[in-house]
Order: C-alpha cells, then sequence, then structure tokens
C-alpha cells in the first residue's frame, strides 16, 4: 500500500512542485486549499494523476477539515503559512495564522496517527537581527524576537518554529518532526498564482523597483526545495532536525545584474540605479516595505545548507538558473511586458 500524505497549502508554490514530485514516486497525497472552488484550477495546473491527489477544504485560522484531511496519513508535509505581497499594519495578521495553524496541524497528526511531520519554515526564523556586517548561520542559530524592527514575517516564521518545536517536545507522542527553512525561493511560475518571493523578480523586470537597496538574501530554487521536502518525509531518523535551504547570498543589485546579462533587451527596464542608505531610511518613515528592510541594510547572511547535503544527499542548482527561469516564465506567461 503507498504511503499516504497531507500537503497543507496545496494551491501553494513549493506544495505544487512537492506535489508533483510525490504522486510521481507513488504517493497518494491529501492536499487542503482554503476552498474547494480552487480544486479543478490546482488540477488543471498540476496536470498528476488525479486517483493518486485528493483535496480537502482546511483553513489555517479554524479547526473544521484538518481531521478529515489528515485521515489515513502516516506522514504530513505543512507547508502553508501566510506570505504576503505586502506588510500588514498588524503583526498579528501573520503570527496568528502561522502559529496557530502549526499547532492546529499537529494536534491532528497525532489524532491520526501520523509519524513523520515535516514543516516548511524559512530562514527567517534563523539568520535576521544581526544588523550590518558579514555573518555565517547553521541550522543551530535563531533569530533573536527582542531585536526592535524585525517585519511581521520575520516574528511569525520564528514564531510558529518554536511554538511547534515546543508542542511537540510536551505533547508530540511518537511524532517525528522537522523543518525545512528555505531561503528566497524563485524558479518556474505556472500561472499568475505566484509566492510573494517571484514579486521581486517581477518587479524588477517591469521596472517599479528604481533602485537596489544595500540589502540581499539567500536564493535556493523552488524544485530543489521541494525535493529536500521529500527527502525529509523519506529518510530514517529525521525527528528533531532542522535543514537550512538555501543557495548562496546575492545582494539585489547581483540579481539585478544576473537578468540584464541572461535577458539582453528583455531586461532593458531592470534597474542599473544603487539606492544610499539614507535614501532608504528616508522611505522607511513612510513606506512600510522599506521598513521591513532598514535594519538589513549592509548584512550579508551566509546559511550555511551543507548539513541538508551531507544528511539527505541535497544538491542545488545554480542561483543563476533559478532567477533566469523566473523571469522567463513571467515574461513567457505575459505576467511582465517588457
Amino acid at each position: 500500500m503507498a504511503d499516504r500524505v497531507l500537503v497543507s497549502g496545496g494551491s501553494g508554490y513549493i506544495a505544487g512542485f512537492l506535489i508533483r514530485q510525490l504522486v510521481a514516486e507513488g504517493w497518494v497525497v491529501h492536499a487542503t486549499v482554503r476552498s474547494l472552488a480552487r480544486e479543478e484550477a490546482v488540477r488543471r495546473v498540476l496536470a498528476v494523476d488525479n486517483s493518486r491527489l485528493r483535496f480537502f477544504a482546511a483553513d489555517l485560522n479554524a479547526d473544521a477539515g484538518w481531521a478529515e484531511a489528515m485521515a489515513g496519513c502516516s506522514h504530513v508535509a505543512h507547508v502553508a503559512s501566510p506570505l504576503p505581497s505586502g506588510v500588514p499594519k498588524n503583526a498579528d495578521e501573520l503570527i496568528v495564522p502561522a502559529r496557530d495553524g502549526a499547532l492546529r496541524a499537529l494536534r491532528a497528526a497525532r489524532a491520526a496517527g501520523v509519524r513523520r511531520f515535516v514543516m516548511t519554515s524559512s530562514v527567517a526564523a534563523i539568520s535576521y537581527g544581526r544588523g550590518r556586517g558579514v555573518h555565517h548561520f547553521t541550522e543551530a542559530d535563531w533569530t533573536p524576537l527582542n531585536q526592535p524592527g524585525l517585519s511581521p514575517y520575520i516574528q511569525s516564521k520564528t514564531i510558529a518554529e518554536r511554538a511547534a518545536r515546543d508542542w511537540v517536545a510536551k505533547e508530540g507522542g511518537g511524532i517525528e518532526f522537522c523543518t525545512i527553512n528555505p531561503s528566497v525561493v524563485l524558479g518556474p511560475v505556472w500561472s499568475a498564482d505566484y509566492s510573494a518571493s517571484v514579486v521581486l523578480v517581477k518587479k524588477l523586470l517591469d521596472g517599479s523597483l528604481r533602485g537596489c537597496p544595500d540589502f540581499g538574501f539567500g536564493v535556493v530554487d523552488v524544485r530543489d526545495v521541494a525535493d529536500l521536502h521529500l527527502r525529509a518525509l523519506k529518510a530514517p531518523g529525521m525527528a528533531g532536525e532542522r535543514f537550512i535551504a538555501s543557495g548562496r547570498f546575492m545582494k539585489l543589485r547581483e540579481v539585478a545584474d544576473v537578468l540584464r546579462a541572461a535577458l539582453g533587451a528583455q531586461a532593458d527596464k531592470v534597474t542599473t540605479r544603487d539606492l544610499p542608505d539614507w535614501l532608504v531610511r528616508v522611505a522607511a518613515l513612510v513606506n512600510p516595505v522599506a521598513r521591513s528592510v532598514v535594519r538589513e541594510l549592509g548584512s550579508v547572511r551566509n546559511q550555511d545548507a551543507s548539513h541538508a547535503k551531507a544528511v539527505l544527499g541535497w544538491a542545488t542548482r545554480p542561483v543563476e538558473q533559478s532567477i533566469v527561469d523566473t523571469a522567463r516564465c513571467l515574461i513567457d506567461l505575459g505576467l511582465v511586458r517588457p
């Protein structure tokens, strides 16, 4: 009998690639979506063996549907978590569903007798809040929540992962729990319903980002992130594990340079301008997006993914390929007009 796995947030960016890989390997997948009205559209995009894919309505903010979705599953990939394209006025708009949704899924998993629970966290829970300078991070590190100026997203990912780990330690029973902590996830997109992480490439291509602040991030391909989830679902001895999923750190200026070098005339709108720190700080007085990055100006966050490579045999494709594949999909789908 095939293993049965629940993938939460089944219409999401990472989840879509993971579901494709799971079905291709013979798993039966239960996927949650907030509304079953989305089922037909998601099935059409995924284009997998429909006999191996079932959809269930379940929301991070409510108990309804989780028990039904979890029934019969031996494994869980909890990918669902709020990732907005903007910055909410109240941090609880992200913190509450991220934290409570993870605990809701864990409680349902324990009740269903799930053996393995893989949660998608983020390097946001590891490597932020240190300020200017060159920093090196491993899975042993945590973002300090007592630092001022952390964005609601960073807070939500840190709080949700800590809450999940605390719950498993106290009440998890026999559940093997581990987390995948990706950096900025790029790669192919299938439709206009793409991750907020892809918006950055879109804004560079369409010229709406008119300058590059001294800000950067690790880049990782969505296909590689899905592969790491699959490896963590299958490998023995995952209890308590934590895996950084990241390629090399890149400043925004480097991302812009990759686009211009690879796309030629299609990248004519990509900015060549650098924004001085003082201008970003002025913008932060009125712009919540600028405010969310101002404390990371001049920070280089090298996130070491060697643990995932050593323990799970994980490998990543070049970050340049991920950036260019993102851009070409956005152009081919007509989502950007270069």
